[in-house]
């Protein structure tokens, strides 16, 4: 999911360089939903880990 998010910031960059601002919005606001999602599946999965340790 990380990687998504990378490629779409990525889009968003290149869009943006080239002057096609709705593009880039549109392309920013999925990254960082995608990025958002990903921190919290990390954390319930460090929280998932340290539940099962103990």
């Amino acid at each position: 999911m990380l990687r998504w998010a990378l490629a779409f910031f990525i889009i968003s960059i290149i869009a943006a360089i080239f002057g096609f601002a709705g593009i880039a919005v549109a392309a920013a606001g999925i990254a960082k939903v995608l990025f958002f999602i990903f921190l919290v599946l990390f954390v319930v999965a460090l929280l998932g880990g340290l539940v099962r340790r103990a």
